[in-house]
């Protein structure tokens, strides 16, 4: 499979895409959810211990009193398209990308 492409004016261009967000650097604003289209990534509660508790689905959601921060977390990596709309509007720059020629030969289904 050509992972390659051309881009308007005929250069080469590799594509990259979402691979993961690094928890350690991500603030949990939630920019790149909001730009994303494809619903590549959520946001996940974290407690003190640094262990996931699940799927932030709204500002009440506190997880028992147990939410200390949120981060958000690739859950469906196959669906980006590698815009890079969520790293233009990341504060912490902290997506991790892969290039496509990197990936894979066989889709993951």
């Amino acid at each position: 499979m050509n992972r390659s492409g051309f881009t308007r004016d005929g250069c080469s261009w590799i594509p990259e895409y979402l691979n993961f967000v690094d928890a350690g650097t991500c603030i949990g604003c939630g920019r790149c959810f909001k730009v994303c289209s494809r619903e590549v990534m959520h946001p996940y509660g974290i407690n003190d211990a640094g262990q996931i508790l699940g799927v932030c689905r709204g500002a009440e959601e506190d997880f028992d009193g147990e939410l200390t921060r949120v981060i958000m977390a690739v859950d469906y990596p196959g669906r980006c398209i590698g815009c890079g709309a969520c790293a233009r509007v990341c504060p912490k720059n902290c997506q991790v990308y892969v290039r496509a020629d990197l990936l894979p030969s066989e889709p993951h289904k």
